[in-house]
């Protein structure tokens, strides 16, 4: 299994963040023209915590509020779930679906360095098996 350093060299070095005070319908134009499901909330280089699209459908959606008038901070979820990039994909698959994440910061020393989300760590399992498989194939063709 791969780590999480190496994983996020297979993707493009960015972290989307929005500030706490940034309106919720902004986060919403930052998740639709990033492709994103959940952006970092940051006050400078500090975390503060991370919204998804989740938190808008129940937060906001669900509850009649308005999105151009609700700030980020009163909807982000404050306890964010993450990891280093010294662990393993196999660890960040048993902490999502141990704490029901779907996006995982990447903080070393106290920097956020990368976001890992459950489509990245999928992508990176199956590759893991189809080369397992090909190096069975090969072996067993000899």
């Amino acid at each position: 299994m791969k780590t999480v350093a190496q994983m996020l060299q297979l993707k493009p070095a960015r972290v989307i963040s929005i500030r706490p005070e940034a309106p919720v319908l902004e986060a919403l134009k930052v998740l639709a023209d990033q492709d994103v499901g959940a952006v970092l909330v940051m006050d400078g280089p500090r975390l503060m915590g991370i919204v998804s699209e989740r938190d808008y459908t129940r937060k906001i959606a669900l509850k009649g509020r308005s999105s151009a008038d609700t700030p980020v901070s009163e909807i982000m979820t404050r306890e964010v779930v993450f990891v280093t990039s010294a662990q393993t994909n196999e660890e960040c698959m048993a902490l999502m679906t141990a704490k029901h994440a779907r996006h995982l910061p990447v903080i070393d020393d106290g920097v956020v360095v990368g976001v890992l989300s459950i489509g990245d760590l999928v992508k990176d399992a199956i590759s893991e098996q189809k080369f397992i498989i090909d190096q069975l194939k090969d072996y067993i063709h000899r």
